[in-house]
């Protein structure tokens, strides 16, 4: 369910997007040909302003609807850009769902358990993760940062066989699809000596 939402909404902003960049080249194009004299001498040579459009600017309610305009393409364009920023992270997770009633989590709660876990693996600097899709099946995206000398296949089997593992047993999930991002950062402060 989560997931068709995802999509309904990847597939609004690409046509969205597409329709407003079709707009735009074409408004373009035409503005380019008529300065190039594509669409007629007479067009090329024809002030910006002519008479006609001079005379309805000058009306009194023109810079009203132009701010009323303004501000409604502003407020559609926030509101885009917020809808972007929420993602997909959920508010809960269920537990255990029962005729009675169900049983749910804070996704923050198990969030935050799984980040300082993996946080204390040797040679993990920082840990970011979410759970998204769905409730009662979530999918996990998380991202390490790690030291520059860090072990990545040892962290790796850490977080498959632990931290992996925690969070299926605590949300008793068999599979939790997980998408892990690795860094490296770069070592700061003078080069290790090793004695011989």
């Amino acid at each position: 369910m989560a997931r068709g939402r995802a999509r309904r909404a990847a597939r609004v902003n690409r046509v969205g997007l597409t329709a407003v960049g079709t707009l735009l080249l074409a408004a373009g194009l035409a503005a380019l040909a008529a300065g190039a004299g594509l669409l007629g001498p007479g067009t090329a040579g024809t002030p910006l302003l002519s008479d006609a459009v001079a005379e309805v600017l000058a009306r009194r309610w023109v810079p009203y609807a132009a701010m009323a305009a303004f501000l409604l393409a502003g407020f559609l364009s926030l509101r885009w850009l917020l809808v972007q920023g929420t993602g997909d992270a959920l508010g809960g997770l269920v537990l255990e769902r029962s005729p009675s009633g169900r049983v749910e989590i804070a996704e923050s709660v198990a969030r935050s358990a799984l980040e300082r876990q993996v946080a204390a693996y040797p040679g993990v600097r920082r840990v970011g993760a979410r759970l998204t899709e769905s409730c009662e099946e979530p999918h996990l995206r998380m991202a390490l940062l790690l030291d520059g000398d860090a072990d990545v296949a040892a962290v790796w089997r850490r977080i498959r066989s632990e931290a992996l593992a925690d969070l299926g047993r605590a949300l008793e999930a068999d599979r939790i699809p997980t998408v892990v991002r690795m860094s490296m950062a770069a070592r700061t402060g003078p080069p290790r000596r090793t004695l011989l």
